[in-house]
């Protein structure tokens, strides 16, 4: 009886996992970083990170698809450092997907909005400088958060839209909802167009936030794009506006990469109102190894030089 039991159990088990789709995913990079300060502190840091996504998805006979995941993050000098993440789920019916939990945000997710950054370790000061809620690869510092996502593609558009609820249970009355939308769109592989907002970002009371972006590809191994950020105000500081000019280059191998950029951003408490990089990636074949320098808007220096790896 009991190896009867066993084995039915085994099948029942057996039978669950052929049905499911479970896979994981993710990233490891490590490098070393510098960056100019007068603080006393060490200027140079060996930095790495280890990203595992866990993802699970099974379809029904009506051909609707659930999923879940979840992820395991180390970032070295974080405390924390190799914890599972809150996660989400979600549903895809026709094109239409919706997420709830630990979603990704449409400001977050909007395409073109990183598209300035350099080397192994993807950083720029281009990027936008505002307060938002973004997909957190950590366990939530709040227990009631909510959060929904819908995103929907058509023939080269994309539109997405979220809802960041910081405190469902209603207790904390400084919380603000957060409402995001971005929409994008693709011709021919060569031009890419970007925009987005997001309402009481970090749901922070009328930290409201904006991004327009171009980019064109003007060879086959040559783009240029143009970013503008509206990065929003916390309280009584307002972070300006950010343009960003960028592009990049790849040589004639396949396998050398150049990327730039030089941004402009006007708000008061900037040394400088520019700052600007530049970068180069190898591709191994299936890692990379890449290196940048750039200087920010206190006009301080700071280089990496490192390689990452995808699976």
């Amino acid at each position: 009886m009991k190896k009867a039991l066993i084995a039915s159990t085994a099948l029942v088990l057996t039978a669950g996992v052929a049905a499911a789709d479970v896979t994981i995913s993710g990233y490891g990079r490590t490098g070393v970083i510098y960056y100019e300060n007068d603080t006393g502190e060490n200027e140079t840091d060996v930095i790495s990170r280890l990203r595992m996504n866990i993802d699970a998805a099974t379809s029904t006979d009506q051909g609707v698809d659930f999923g879940a995941r979840f992820r395991i993050q180390w970032d070295q000098n974080s405390d924390d450092a190799g914890q599972l993440n809150a996660g989400k789920l979600w549903i895809t019916a026709s094109g239409l997907t919706v997420e709830v939990g630990n979603v990704d945000t449409a400001f977050d997710s909007a395409a073109l909005l990183f598209g300035s950054e350099l080397g192994a370790f993807d950083r720029s000061f281009g990027n936008s400088r505002g307060a938002f809620f973004a997909y957190d690869s950590d366990a939530y510092s709040d227990v009631d958060y909510l959060g929904i996502a819908a995103k929907y593609e058509i023939a080269g558009v994309k539109v997405m839209a979220s809802y960041i609820d910081p405190d469902q249970s209603g207790l904390d009355e400084s919380a603000e909802e957060e409402f995001g939308m971005s929409a994008s769109y693709t011709w021919n592989d060569r031009l890419e167009l970007s925009a987005a907002a997001v309402m009481d970002g970090l749901g922070i009371a009328d930290n409201d936030q904006y991004f327009v972006g171009a980019r064109y590809a003007v060879m086959p191994n040559a783009r240029v794009g143009l970013n503008w950020i509206d990065n929003g105000e916390i309280g009584a500081v307002d972070l300006g506006n950010t343009v960003t000019l960028y592009g990049d280059y790849t040589l004639a191998d396949g396998l050398t990469n150049i990327e730039a950029y030089v941004a402009n951003n006007d708000a008061d408490f900037n040394e400088s109102d520019n700052a600007f990089g530049i970068g180069v990636n190898y591709d191994l074949g299936g890692a990379r190894l890449g290196a940048s320098i750039q200087r920010d808007y206190n006009e301080l220096v700071t280089a990496d030089m490192g390689v990452r790896f995808d699976f």
